[in-house]
Parts: structure tokens; C-alpha cells; sequence
């Protein structure tokens, strides 16, 4: 897998707005991957995850309006580029079947990540969990230590 691209879910840049746990370690990959210029790759469906979450934690009580609106416009300035390349509702199909997922989501993800041929990094335990043993090229930011902390 190359270097040049890296591939996150809305998970981890959900991180980036949100007080949540492991929000730090999210900040501080984000901030290696801009320095060394990395360019960080998600699918399209990424930008309506992202606003769902935000939006939702609105509704319930947990983000004030204020707060909610903020972290909407902060996280659809984040310097991340959609690709749809041919053929990824396809194999998002096919990996969501081979990994037994419940919804093709996630798969979205994996799918563009191998298509690129890049590292994909994620928040979500249960989807690293699932793949972990067959695709070496996921990363679980639970499994991301600072350095010099």
C-alpha cells in the first residue's frame, strides 16, 4: 500500500469536532498526515455521515446548536478529497458480503482504500475487528499511541 493517500471513515474525523474519547490521538495522526503531506481520500457517502452524526448529537441534547453548527462547518473544511472511482458500489458490495457486514457502509470505505491502494484508518473497533485478520492495510486508532506522551 502507498503512502501518498491515506482513507478514514467518519469515525475518526468525527474525532476532530466532537469531545470524544481518543479525539487527541485523532488530532495528532491528522496533524502528521498534514505535515507530511499526505493527502486524506474518502467516498462520497462520507460527507452525509459526517453531517448525519453531527446533526443527530444536535437533536439529542448532546452538542448545543451553536456547537453543532461549528463542528458541521468545521468538519466539511477539513482538506479531505471525495473519489468515486468505477466500480466502487461493486466491490463495497463485495467486501460488505465477504466480512458479513450488516450494511455496505464501512464497505464504502475499505472498498476505495484497497481501490487506491492506500492505508485505511479507523475509529470503529468492531469493523477493524472484523477485518483485521485479513486486511493488513486497516488501522484502528485505538492502536495509535502519541509519541512523547
Amino acid at each position: 500500500m502507498t503512502n501518498s493517500f491515506i482513507c478514514v471513515d467518519a469515525s475518526l474525523a468525527l474525532k476532530l469536532v466532537l469531545h470524544e474519547p481518543d479525539s487527541q490521538h485523532a488530532s495528532k495522526l491528522w496533524d502528521e498526515w498534514q505535515a507530511s503531506s499526505i493527502a486524506v481520500i474518502v467516498p462520497a457517502l462520507w460527507g452525509y455521515e459526517v453531517t448525519s452524526v453531527i446533526r443527530n448529537n444536535v437533536h439529542r441534547g448532546r452538542l448545543s446548536a451553536d456547537l453543532g453548527a461549528e463542528a458541521f462547518v468545521t468538519i466539511h473544511q477539513l482538506p479531505v478529497q471525495l473519489i468515486q472511482p468505477a466500480g466502487l458500489h461493486q466491490r463495497a458490495w463485495e467486501l460488505a458480503h465477504n466480512f458479513h457486514r450488516p450494511a455496505a457502509y464501512d464497505a464504502y470505505y475499505l472498498a476505495l482504500a484497497e481501490m487506491i491502494a492506500c492505508p485505511f484508518w479507523t475509529a470503529d473497533e468492531r469493523l477493524f475487528n472484523a477485518v483485521r485478520g485479513e486486511l493488513n492495510w486497516v488501522y484502528w486508532l485505538g492502536d495509535y499511541h502519541i509519541t512523547g506522551s
